[in-house]
């Protein structure tokens, strides 16, 4: 018979609930802020529906309406040195910390309200209208609220797309040796994501100061937490990471705020991370002025109960109750803010002209300039300012033969050893003697606390450094094993790093470098072996380098960290093993950003290619009868392709051939091609020529791989049949 012996959580999982000597005792100043902002916020939510009703809010308006009480109750708790971001429903998050930033004494409520705090109002208002003076100027509406000052570091319309990133805050906090901690607030649908449990799973391994704050609002949208979930109690998550969790009546802000602030002490003191569950109640429907009950979903009785715990009445009541407030100064006080909230709205309506009586619009000057609209895809590269360029052609000084693999690594050992805000993340990095391939060999010896092994989690570690980029202290250097490990973090790659500086309004450094192989030929297979530059290509926001040589590789990587812009730099596997002329005792010179090269001239034909086809491309040129001119791309992104020498190449040769390894359906060739025809169309004696891989991805088959990528025979042969030669 087996015996059984019952098994515990190694971390406690406790509910927290006010009780009357908990609000005897509390300080009057705490109480008095928590009733003004919540009645801000619920002013402010209030207004912003009128305004939805209006039509005068394009795009959604998710309101807080009912949650106050989480989200002051828990940033009462901080201060204007740790980290907020949150959901799509993240209004009252923004405000509480954007308030609690500009007056850390507290607000009064019964006289006018500081210029600061109206200004917080307005800008909000501003940027939910989707205006020019709001904090992201009108690109970040309702989902996308960021005010870097105030630690407001962005609320996020991907469910739990912000997690990492707050992970990433936490990591930036405690590296830089502060006690400050990062808060990530989402909802009960959220606690089902991966990138999530991957970021609750890397939080607790790493103990980074991070609280997980769990808004259980009870619906995603109209489905209920019980429909999703066998435990609806969602801070029980927290026990399977061995972290900490409180559960607590996120109606009652006072309960909020002792709970939190049990868990920020915890994590000021160094032990790791957080979980805060607060049950609340959404008022209104996912989007817009009507309850859940007008959709079906929720029923007017349930509705009327949770109302009857409203937490704005709950702090009004004991303010009363204890003679710090009377009935009618709450009462002047709800007025009062109401008609501060009419003004600062005023000063962004105006009559519709010829419109109805009462009939607003949006005053036509506060709309952003359409020419505003790619401002801050990328950024102007101002830091290349005085940077040394070298090209190999005009290298005067001493040159050695080294192994493309050995240059990976000594390039980021001698940058590492300049520069100690650059830290390296990725799967085995940190043993292996370098990693899978000696990428990084000698740099976890000589850099413990900056060569970082994480787990085998791309979407967490990936948004953790998307965060550390963002906090600005560090650049983070994030190791992909595979280039098709890409899409298992597409959310972090795509929607959040590559989106971040626009989506919130331009001004938003991303200085992060992802370093990822391309490993076509190494019979991987399937899942292993993508050329992703197509895909990224069409990603606004990533920089592309593609370096060929060794020398190449120096200059491009000490550029790519140089960059505030997300750089991904590819790799091929077959030019590892590779040899070239490299400086002796130079790894300091850059390559220009977006400056192509041709590797061999000619009159026939310009043949366009990057990475490892380059070697094939001149291999086939050389061995045929075609005067080819080789132009090697070296930078693949929009915004940095070399239109000038692509175009003087096109003139003389009246030709081109775009030739690269990667598979047909995502073919980087495929845009260039059409941009090129668009560019040159006067110039060209035929349609551009590609050479692409098949179809299908490659396969293990050592016959069916070489059968899907594209090498030497593939480009001789489109050339002899491009030219008859």
């Amino acid at each position: 018979m087996p015996t059984y012996k019952k098994l515990t959580p190694a971390s406690p999982w406790v509910k927290v609930a006010a009780t009357k000597r908990d609000w005897d005792t509390a300080d009057p100043a705490l109480l008095m802020s928590m009733f003004s902002q919540t009645l801000l916020i619920r002013t402010f939510e209030e207004y912003v529906l009128s305004l939805a009703s209006q039509g005068l809010v394009h795009g959604p308006a998710h309101s807080s309406i009912g949650q106050e009480g989480g989200a002051v109750g828990s940033v009462l708790a901080l201060t204007g040195s740790d980290y907020v971001n949150g959901s799509h429903r993240g209004h009252h998050q923004f405000l509480a910390k954007a308030l609690g930033y500009v007056a850390p004494d507290g607000i009064d409520p019964r006289v006018p309200l500081p210029e600061a705090v109206r200004t917080v109002l307005s800008r909000s208002l501003s940027e939910i209208c989707g205006l020019a003076d709001g904090y992201c100027h009108g690109r970040g509406g309702s989902m996308h609220l960021r005010w870097r000052e105030a630690g407001a570091m962005g609320t996020n319309a991907i469910v739990g797309g912000g997690v990492p990133q707050a992970t990433g805050f936490a990591w930036a906090a405690r590296h830089a040796g502060t006690d400050a901690v990062s808060v990530s607030y989402f909802g009960d649908g959220a606690v089902n994501i991966g990138s999530v449990l991957e970021s609750l799973n890397l939080a607790g391994a790493w103990q980074l100061p991070v609280c997980f704050f769990i808004e259980n609002n009870q619906y995603a949208v109209s489905t209920h937490v019980d429909e999703v979930t066998a435990e609806p109690r969602l801070s029980a998550r927290a026990l399977g990471f061995n972290i900490p969790s409180w559960r607590v009546d996120g109606m009652d802000p006072l309960a909020v705020h002792l709970a939190t602030g049990e868990a920020v002490a915890h994590m000021r003191q160094g032990k790791g991370p957080t979980v805060v569950e607060a049950d609340v109640y959404r008022y209104f429907h996912q989007n817009g002025p009507f309850p859940g009950s007008a959709f079906g979903y929720r029923t007017k009785e349930e509705e009327q109960q949770w109302r009857e715990r409203d937490p704005l009445a709950l702090v009004s009541s004991h303010l009363v109750r204890r003679g710090i407030l009377t009935e009618e100064e709450v009462t002047r006080c709800t007025r009062r803010a109401q008609a501060e909230m009419e003004a600062v709205g005023s000063e962004l309506l105006e009559p519709v002209p010829g419109g109805k009586p009462g009939q607003r619009q949006i005053k036509p000057q506060l709309w952003p300039d359409p020419e505003f609209r790619d401002v801050g895809l990328r950024g102007n590269l101002s830091e290349f300012e005085g940077a040394r360029t070298a090209e190999l052609s005009d290298f005067a000084g001493a040159t050695q033969e080294r192994k493309f693999i050995d240059v990976v690594a000594g390039v980021m050992h001698r940058r590492m050893s300049e520069d100690d805000r650059i830290v390296v993340m990725g799967e085995d990095v940190h043993r292996l003697k370098g990693g899978t391939n000696g990428a990084t060999r000698g740099l976890p010896e000589l850099f413990p606390n900056r060569v970082l092994g994480t787990p085998i989690s791309e979407n967490a570690f990936a948004g953790l450094a998307g965060g550390i980029a963002l906090e600005g202290r560090s650049r983070p250097v994030v190791e992909f094993m595979y280039a098709d490990f890409m899409w298992v973090a597409a959310d972090q790659l795509f929607n959040q790093i590559g989106k971040a500086r626009h989506m919130f309004g331009g001004d938003s450094d991303v200085p992060l470098v992802l370093r990822s192989k391309v490993a076509m030929g190494t019979g991987y297979g399937s899942q292993h072996s993508m050329d992703p530059a197509g895909i990224l290509a069409t990603a606004a926001g990533w920089r592309i380098v593609a370096p060929s040589t060794p020398f190449d590789y120096i200059g491009l990587m000490n550029s790519a960290l140089r960059c505030n812009d997300p750089v991904v730099v590819l790799e091929h596997v077959d030019l590892y093993p590779s040899t070239g002329e490299v400086p002796v005792d130079d790894y300091d010179y850059h390559l220009p950003v977006g400056k192509a090269v041709v590797r061999r001239t000619g009159s026939d034909i310009t043949v366009l290619t990057y990475l490892a086809m380059t070697r094939y491309v001149l291999q086939a040129v050389e061995g045929g009868d075609v005067d080819a001119e080789v132009v090697d791309l070296r930078w693949l992104d929009r915004a940095s392709i070399d239109w000038d020498t692509i175009g003087a190449s096109i003139r003389k040769t009246n030709n081109v051939l775009i030739a690269e390894q990667g598979a047909l359906g995502t073919s980087y060739g495929a845009w260039l091609a059409d941009e090129i025809q668009r560019r040159y169309f006067d110039w060209l004696d035929q349609p551009v020529q590609r050479v692409t891989g098949g179809e299908a991805s490659p396969s293990i088959s050592k016959v069916l791989e070489r059968a899907a990528i594209a090498q030497t025979e593939e480009v001789a042969a489109q050339l002899k049949k491009i030219t008859g030669r």
